[in-house]
Parts: C-alpha cells; sequence; structure tokens
C-alpha cells in the first residue's frame, strides 16, 4: 500500500513540467488520460482538413474551370505546403514558444485559412459563372482577384497546419515517460492508436462532407469542417491541465551546424583513441534540464572531431558529444526520408488522378449517385481496419518469434508498405487499361462521355492504398519520432510530414514533365483534360516501376542504418516483461495439461 502511495507521488523522470515549468507528478498529468483530448482534437482536424483537400480537385475543374494537369498540380502543389511548414512550425516549437504555444497561435491562423475558404465559395463574386462543358477550357476563366481569394485562403490554411502538424502527434507522445516501462509500452501503442484517430475523422470528411458538397452545396460543405476545427481547438485547450510540457531547448538547426562546421574547421586534427578523452558536459547538466547524455559512436566518425578538445572553447569549434551524437541522429535518417518520397508521390494521386478517374465511370446506385470523392474514404476504411488487426494481432504473433516488443522493427514495416505501393500502381494500370478499352468500345474516346462500368473497379487501388498506409504510413511516422534525438522531436516528426510535401512537388513535377514530353511530335500525350482519350494506364505503369527502382534504392540504405540506441532501459524491461508474461502462460499451459 505505502508503495502504491508513493507511485503517485512520484515526478516523470523525463524533464516534462507543466505550463509554468514546474516538475510533473506521474499520477496527475500525461498518460491516456490526457492524450485522450489529443486523439479527440485530431478527429475533429482531419474532419477539417480532409473535407477541403478530398475533393478540392473537383471544386478547381467543376468551379474554377481549370484543366486537369493545372488543376492536379495545384492540389499538389498546395498539399505539398501544407507538409512543408511543419518544418518552420517544429524549429518555433523546440527552438523558442515550445509545442504548447506553437500549437495554439497556429490553430488561430489555421482558422483564419478555412473561414476565408467558406467566404469564397459562398459568395457569388469571388467564383466565375457556372459552366456544364465538358472541357474546361470552353468556360470562362475564375479572375485573378477570384484566385487571389481562394487560393489566399488555402495557403493561409496551410500556413497554419505548419504549427499543428508537427506539434500535436508529439504533444501525444510526450505524455509518456520512457524511463517508466508500463508508459514506455503505451507509447509503442500510441502512434497506431493516433493513426486510427486520423482515418476515423478522415473517413467522416470523406463520405459525409464530399457529399454534403457535390449534393447539397459548397458552403455547407466548407462550414461544416470550420465549425469542426473550431470545436477540435476547443477540446484540445479543455486537456490543458492535464498535459506535461517540454521546455524549448533552443534550435536544433544551429547546434547541428555548430557540429558541422567544428568538425570541418579541425578537420586535419587526429581523433584520440579512447573516447573519454572528448569533450562531453557533466552528467548532472543533462538531468538538470530533463535531457539525456548520449555515448560517442563510431558511426559518421569524422564529426566526432567537433567533440576533439583543442586552445578554443567557443560553440563553433567545441561541441559536447551528446551534441554530436543528436547530430548523427538527425542525419542518419536522411537517406530513410529519401527512401519515402516516392510513396508519398503515389499518395499524391488519391485526391487527384483516381478521384478524377471516378468522374469518368457510373456512379450510379439505384437512384442514389455516389460522389467520386467519397471512394477516398475505402483507403480509410481499410486503414482503420489493417491498425487494428496489426496492433491487436500480428504484433502479438511477430513477437512470439522475433521476441521484439514491436512485433517487426520499423524498417521492416515501411518495407512492407513500399512492396505494397508496387502492387497498387500495377493494379491502377491494369484497371485504368480496362476503362479505356470499354470506352473505345463504346465510342466515348473524343466525347469523353461516362463509360459504362461501375466506379467500384477502382476500389481495389482504394483498398490497397490503406493497407500500404497501415504499414508505412503509421511505421514512417513512428520512426522518425523515435529516431530522433530527445531535444529535437519535433524536428525528427516533422521528417515525415516532410515527405509527404515533396511527396507532392514531386507529383506535380512528374504531372507536368510526363504531360509535355508525351505531347512532342504531334503525339496526344498521356494525361488530357478528357480522360477517355488519355493513357494514364502509361503513368501508373510508369509509377509501378519507380516504386520497384525505389524499394531497391530502400533495401540498399537500410542495410547501412544504425538504430538509435534507448537512452533508458525501459525497452530492456518491457522486453523482460513480455517474456515473464509468455513464460507464466507456458506454465498455465503445461499445468492444464497435466
Amino acid at each position: 500500500m505505502a508503495g502504491e502511495e508513493e507511485a503517485r507521488g512520484e515526478y516523470t523522470q523525463d524533464g516534462t513540467v507543466d505550463l509554468k515549468g514546474n516538475p510533473v507528478i506521474r499520477c496527475q498529468r500525461g498518460g491516456w488520460k490526457a492524450c485522450s483530448f489529443i486523439v479527440v482534437y485530431e478527429v475533429f482536424e482531419r474532419m477539417a482538413y480532409y473535407g477541403i483537400s478530398s475533393n478540392l480537385i473537383l471544386y478547381l475543374t467543376r468551379k474554377l474551370h481549370q484543366g486537369t494537369v493545372m488543376s492536379a498540380n495545384n492540389v499538389t502543389n498546395w498539399v505539398g505546403t501544407v507538409w512543408m511548414t511543419p518544418i518552420l512550425g517544429a524549429y518555433l516549437a523546440d527552438a523558442h514558444l515550445g509545442r504548447y504555444w506553437t500549437f495554439l497561435i497556429a490553430s488561430a491562423i489555421y482558422l483564419m485559412g478555412m473561414s476565408l475558404l467558406t467566404l469564397t465559395v459562398s459568395i457569388s463574386a469571388l467564383k466565375p459563372p457556372p459552366c456544364q462543358q465538358i472541357d474546361a477550357a470552353d468556360c470562362k476563366k475564375a479572375s485573378t482577384a477570384q484566385l487571389a481569394a481562394f487560393f489566399g485562403g488555402l495557403y493561409i490554411l496551410a500556413l497554419g497546419t505548419g504549427g499543428t502538424k508537427p506539434n500535436i502527434s508529439t504533444i501525444g507522445a510526450d505524455q509518456f515517460d520512457d524511463f517508466s516501462p508500463k508508459e514506455k509500452a503505451h507509447k509503442l501503442s500510441f502512434f497506431n492508436w493516433w493513426m486510427f484517430s486520423i482515418f476515423f475523422g478522415t473517413l467522416f470528411a470523406n463520405t459525409f462532407l464530399v457529399y454534403i458538397q457535390d449534393n447539397v452545396g459548397w458552403t455547407i460543405g466548407y462550414g461544416l469542417p470550420t465549425i469542426g476545427l473550431l470545436i477540435s481547438v476547443i477540446i484540445f485547450m479543455v486537456g490543458t491541465p492535464f498535459y506535461r510540457h517540454r521546455v524549448p531547448t533552443g534550435s536544433p538547426f544551429t547546434r547541428m551546424a555548430r557540429v558541422i562546421v567544428a568538425a570541418i574547421r579541425k578537420w586535419r586534427v587526429p581523433l584520440p583513441k579512447d573516447p573519454k578523452q572528448l569533450y562531453e558536459l557533466d552528467s548532472r547538466e543533462y538531468e538538470e534540464k530533463g535531457k539525456f547524455k548520449i555515448e560517442s559512436t563510431t558511426s559518421l566518425r569524422f564529426l566526432n572531431k567537433a567533440c576533439v578538445k583543442t586552445d578554443s572553447d567557443t560553440p563553433w569549434l567545441l561541441c559536447p558529444v551528446t551534441q554530436v551524437e543528436e547530430t548523427k541522429q538527425i542525419l542518419r535518417m536522411i537517406p530513410i526520408l529519401f527512401a519515402t518520397f516516392v510513396p508519398s508521390t503515389m499518395l499524391a494521386q488519391i485526391n487527384t488522378l483516381f478521384v478524377k478517374q471516378g468522374t469518368t465511370l457510373d456512379r450510379g446506385v439505384g437512384s442514389f449517385q455516389i460522389p467520386p470523392a467519397s471512394l477516398v474514404g475505402f483507403v480509410t476504411i481499410s486503414m482503420l481496419i489493417c491498425v487494428v488487426l496489426y496492433d491487436r494481432f500480428f504484433v502479438k504473433i511477430m513477437r512470439r518469434w522475433t521476441k521484439n516488443p514491436r512485433g517487426i522493427t520499423l524498417l521492416q514495416r515501411m518495407g512492407i508498405g513500399l512492396v505494397l505501393h508496387i502492387i497498387i500502381m500495377s493494379v491502377a494500370s491494369v484497371t485504368e487499361r480496362r476503362r479505356l478499352s470499354v470506352a473505345k468500345d463504346h465510342g466515348l474516346v473524343e466525347n469523353g462521355g461516362r463509360v459504362p462500368l461501375t466506379i467500384f473497379i477502382l476500389l481495389p487501388q482504394f483498398v490497397l492504398m490503406g493497407t500500404a498506409d497501415s504499414f508505412l504510413e503509421v511505421a514512417k511516422i513512428e520512426f522518425f519520432y523515435d529516431q530522433a534525438p530527445e531535444s529535437m522531436k519535433s524536428l525528427g516528426t516533422s521528417y515525415s510530414m516532410t515527405s509527404l510535401g515533396i511527396g507532392n512537388f514531386l507529383s506535380s513535377f512528374l504531372l507536368s514533365t510526363v504531360s509535355h514530353i508525351t505531347k512532342k511530335h504531334g503525339n496526344k500525350g498521356w494525361i488530357l483534360n478528357n480522360l477517355n482519350a488519355s493513357r494514364l494506364d502509361y503513368y501508373y505503369a510508369f509509377f509501378a516501376i519507380l516504386n520497384l527502382l525505389n524499394f531497391i534504392f530502400f533495401i540498399v540504405v537500410t542495410r547501412f542504418y544504425v538504430y538509435r540506441a534507448e537512452v533508458s532501459n525501459s525497452m530492456g524491461v518491457l522486453k523482460e516483461d513480455i517474456g515473464m508474461k509468455t513464460f507464466k502462460v507456458t506454465n498455465q499451459e503445461d499445468s492444464a495439461r497435466a
């Protein structure tokens, strides 16, 4: 009993504090109680974001009268910006404002962008007159002022998400103490359930909201996610008394730059044979700041020169070992980051070309017309089912074989997702070839008429994309958070978002380049406003080959990757705990048999 009382009053060991800077008692803050507010926030916020992005290509083509290539590139350029701005948000959080205040300020900007978008789709003067022509080139284009208002709202929204995206998931992970084996175990499941909440909100957006936008009106269709975002911010603020916070530790970019500059300036200085002779701060200085001391490693050995003691002790010429090892951890992840660009490009096809394909097919189920963007909901459903199966069954089965608390390593999980992306684009290519064949047989190539095939022929590529996400996207977020240094978690989390941003920009580049090249020498081209006259099957086959080459690159870089060493012994304790539970179950089974 006394032990329980002592545990209740135990302070966290990971340096977390309350908003006033006081140390946090574990039982009073953090854990799943605090995360419940954060997870509920994410459900509403995802509903808001995907309520805009899922159907955006159809608004650009149907209401702003843009062509296929231009509208698809405008979507991917905007989405790319949405996923690149988190680098700025992560910097502000880690270096200056802290994650909590960066998040709140960014949320206000986010709400401004959503509100402006709702106004632009509601006021007639802010959009061109309606047009029923199949080819957008025959319709009156939106004016410069109309485009400025609409895209102004979009990019204000993108700026706001830059401060919310890298910090909200990190705030959630901060609620678990790495030095508590029980909380460490909960943290292993956090990212799975985090993605579950994301895709639960996404499912609502891709079904209910896109139906409202297609059949009721864009004013309500944009107004509802705006209200949802406001509700989500209020929910997050209500949970404030329960959160654990981390104190900003200074600019991670400056600390990394100092290491690189110091190593270059001392490139001729020999390294000592004994790593203990390298410069390091006293352990107490790290403990007082809630940081972790890291031992010197031989990977990226050149950077160890920054720790070699010389006559000067300026921070741009002499860095402690821990600072050098933190820099190494960030740099080691870069090749893995590169390997995620191509699959992120595939994700960009979901809300652009995949949805555009749906507009050419039979969408009727009785008298009900299925909104093309609602098929994205099957990505969500597939993702939700796979995450639950993975967390509840797959991990437990694999633990028995691998003795790894995660079942398989994060990189192995990512690799499975990369293989699925090869399959997805192969299936998409075959499906599109069939759609084009039916369009040709019915004389629908030139007039761009609706192809007499059910929209559900696209279902496999959407379902497989959700399955791939349950492996790759979840593992990617957890990998970049887990492998980042403790003082650079927001920066590490922004890596996974940077991947999506660059993937979308890469999608814009590839679409424009392929469209331009395939139109040379009098050819029609692969991507036209009239999809029945296009060759998306060739484009998707090109993506399948690109994914195969990327998978080979991934295998090569993972062979040289060294996982970050645990800063506490909690993973060892967790492994022992799992082993003891297995031992007890085995003994009980043996007793029962006897």
